[in-house]
């Protein structure tokens, strides 16, 4: 596994991280609409999104005196590609294991 997925799981490992990615799929927002939900600091939710930036899970920008984050969906496309090759393992090992006890039921 490459470093950059090793970031992402990281990030993705939090809760409240994943929650702050749902949201930023409706729509770019400020820190302080972020930080609403949760019963964490305005601080604290602009270190999760250190965290999430530094996994290339979001980008921020500045629009007038609002700072905006944005969700970067890539990252979380090679985390599900990597993800897909285990579930097809476990898919066929599950057929196997259903091919195996029908031989065995008849």
């Amino acid at each position: 596994m490459n470093n950059q997925l090793n970031t992402v799981f990281s990030a993705l490992a939090d809760p409240t991280r994943r929650a702050i990615l749902a949201r930023l799929t409706e729509g770019d927002v400020n820190v302080a609409e972020l930080s609403a939900p949760f019963k964490v600091s305005q601080p604290a939710i602009s270190r999760h999104l250190k965290v999430l930036e530094q996994a290339g899970l979001i980008s921020r920008r500045r629009q007038a005196t609002a700072r905006l984050s944005h969700l970067e969906a890539a990252p979380l496309r090679e985390a599900t590609a990597w993800l897909t090759e285990y579930r097809e393992y476990w898919d066929e090992s599950y057929d196997r294991l259903d091919a195996l006890l029908k031989d065995h039921a008849d």
